[in-house]
């Protein structure tokens, strides 16, 4: 067995994302147009490992380096994604791959190392349980899904679409973009660039999916959602919505609407996504029936002594959060890319 890191070359990266696919523990954040949309977006660094036995791709672990002042210098798997990590048909592979990531995080001398898993990796490295996420297998019959969800939330279903939310699917980024923006601002978050989402629709093209819901056929939309397909599953990836969206109860009719949509595509698995424990997105989220599952992240550390804490909850933050939610969403545009790209 060799770990190797993965080529320009159209076959290799073929392999590579032909054992994705077929892997039970990878995810779509493990596919090699990751790689693209990191180095164009926001130029960090990569390294796309893979482990190799007798010619056959046995195992992945997809790297970035990220560096800030403000926020640390890391080797992740995977920056601005939820999952990551090693995904490997078999232990040796996985051990192979961690051990040439700590390697490489020594050779850069960054702070830690950070694995992103859905599952541990088998590596003896500290882990933190800050993060869950939220998944739910789908029935084919959207009614027998409805009933899944709590009876209050499928109340806020039916208002929205008797306030006459209509659902609608973009090509472009920039309505999604507009709202987004607005929604970060809100929360004190500094806003991806707007290019990132383009890059994202043109690598992943239909996996990546853009539905907008406004309160009737031309009126402005209220709230948005990128989401990105995978084997069977949807994973609506980022959403945001203007002030007007909880009035009409749009994110409960938006995500009840790409739900049903997901089902028409063939999905069979809705993930919620990632929320930090006790956050606004963890309450909505359980609110609609959903059960949190442990995202088992692991760490290796480098130069810091403890596992860092770079969320709203540090204290260290607070003060610009609160500063970020003052500020007009034109100048947030301006400047927050510029903040963001450090986050990862």
């Amino acid at each position: 067995m060799e770990v190797r890191e993965l080529s320009d070359d159209p076959v290799e990266i073929g392999r590579w994302d032909a054992f994705v696919a077929a892997c039970p523990t990878a995810s779509f954040f493990h596919l090699a147009g990751w790689r693209r949309v990191i180095a164009t977006a926001f130029g960090q660094p990569t390294w796309f490992l893979y482990a190799q036995r007798d010619g056959e791709v046995s195992g992945v672990l997809p790297l970035a380096h990220v560096r800030s002042r403000l926020f640390g210098n890391k080797l992740v798997s995977l920056p601005f994604c939820v999952y990551g990590g090693v995904a490997a048909t078999d232990g040796a592979s996985s051990k192979a791959l961690v051990a040439a990531a700590g390697r490489l995080a020594r050779q850069l001398d960054v702070d830690f190392l950070e694995l992103r898993q859905v599952a541990a990796s088998g590596a003896e490295l500290p882990g933190s349980d800050r993060y869950v996420t939220f998944r739910r297998t789908l029935d084919a019959d959207p009614e027998v899904n409805l009933k899944a969800v709590p009876r209050k939330q499928r109340a806020m279903i039916r208002k929205g679409a008797a306030a006459g939310l209509v659902p609608t699917f973009d090509t472009s980024v920039e309505r999604f973009f507009a709202i987004y923006a607005e929604s970060l601002r809100n929360l004190g978050t500094p806003v991806l660039p707007r290019r990132y989402f383009a890059i994202l629709k043109e690598v992943f093209g239909d996996a990546c999916e853009i539905m907008s819901v406004s309160p009737g056929s031309g009126a402005p939309a209220v709230a948005a959602v990128m989401s990105f397909y995978f084997r069977d599953e949807v994973l609506p990836y980022y959403g945001g919505g203007t002030t007007a969206a909880r009035e009409l109860h749009a994110y409960d009719f938006m995500y009840w609407e790409l739900l049903v949509h997901a089902l028409g595509r063939g999905a069979r698995l809705f993930d919620f996504g990632r929320s930090r424990q006790g956050t606004g997105s963890y309450r909505f989220k359980t609110h609609w029936g959903f059960e949190p599952q442990p995202l088992p992240y692991q760490y290796d550390l480098v130069r810091a002594q403890e596992i860092p804490n770079v969320t709203p909850d540090n204290p260290r933050y607070h003060a610009v959060i609160e500063v970020w939610r003052r500020l007009p969403v034109p100048l947030t545009i301006m400047i927050g890319p510029l903040l963001a790209r450090s986050l990862g």
